[in-house]
This record gives structure tokens, C-alpha cells and sequence, in this order.
């Protein structure tokens, strides 16, 4: 007959292998942290601050417009942070002041740091079916769309939803 404290012990140890299991698989197929590390998307992230990216819920719903989305780079080491602004069958155009228009609407960006223009894209520019375009907040410093052309949704890697660095900007991504 085995000791009590043996069972517990082998219990615990049962318990602590699942919950650490668990933990991994959340981590690398839920949820990941990622840093910023470039100057496009200020005036919302700067270069530095880690983000906790959702992995998940791209499987279950489409990316909405004004998302910002941790996007595969043309470069297989290169990761970029961008904001959604257009879905699949928009028109995208620029205004001669330099907003951006989404099927004839300017959008309301009032994070968005300089101007918008179309630097040399052809406009209007209808995204295509299964694709995003996306642009980097700040715009007059940003290698988007506009340069890269739209973004196959497979090549989304998630959405940051959370600021964990630096502590006082810790908090939810609107």
C-alpha cells in the first residue's frame, strides 16, 4: 500500500505537468508578447514598448477596420505592427488635404500621426478578396500598402490587444 504523501505528491506533480503544458500551448498558439521595434506606428506605439498579441480570435472572425495587426513582413525575420484600414472589396483613396477615404467616406483618425497621401499608388485602389490593406499610424514614415500592396489575410499573425511595456502606458489597445 502506497503512503498518502506519495499519492499527494504524484498528484501535484500531475497537476503541475498539465497546468505547465497548458500554459505553453496558450502562449505559442493563444497568446504572444511582441515588441515594437520601429517609428511607424506612433503617435499609438512607439519603438520599445511590448504588446500582447491575440493569436486566437482571427480564426473565428474576420479583422475589422481600425484593428492593429501583427502581420508576416516581406522579410522572413521581419514583423510588422499596421492598422487595418481596408477590408476586402473597399475603395481606397486620399484626399488632396491628406486623409484617407474608405468607398468615398473619409475616415475618423485621430490617431494618426502627419498626413496621408497615395505616394504614387494608384487610387482608388479596391482591395482585394481575401486581402487587407493596412497602413502605419504614422504615415509619412510608415512601409504599408501603399509601397507593399494589400496583405493576404494569411499573412495576419494576430491583433495586439494589450500595452504591457512601459508601465505607464499599460493598458487595453483602443
Amino acid at each position: 500500500m502506497k503512503k498518502p504523501w506519495i499519492r499527494e505528491l504524484r498528484d501535484w506533480s500531475v497537476t503541475l505537468g498539465i497546468a505547465i503544458t497548458a500554459a505553453l500551448l496558450i502562449q505559442n498558439y493563444a497568446f504572444a508578447q511582441t515588441e515594437v521595434k520601429n517609428i511607424s506606428m506612433q503617435k499609438t506605439l512607439v519603438d520599445g514598448q511590448r504588446l500582447i498579441e491575440d493569436k486566437l480570435s482571427y480564426h473565428f472572425e474576420s479583422p475589422h477596420r481600425g484593428d492593429i495587426v501583427i502581420i508576416d513582413g516581406p522579410e522572413s525575420d521581419k514583423r510588422l505592427i499596421k492598422r487595418v484600414i481596408g477590408l476586402p472589396g473597399d475603395a481606397i483613396d486620399f484626399t488632396e488635404d491628406g486623409h484617407v477615404l474608405v468607398n468615398g467616406k473619409q475616415l475618423e483618425e485621430p490617431y494618426v500621426k502627419g498626413l496621408s497621401y497615395a505616394n504614387g499608388m494608384k487610387v482608388p485602389y479596391t482591395v482585394p478578396a481575401k486581402h487587407l490593406f493596412v497602413m502605419g499610424d504614422n504615415r509619412e514614415n510608415s512601409q504599408d500598402s501603399r509601397m507593399l500592396g494589400p496583405i493576404a489575410l494569411s499573412s495576419i499573425e494576430g491583433r495586439a490587444v494589450f500595452r504591457l511595456w512601459p508601465l505607464d502606458k499599460f493598458g487595453g489597445l483602443e
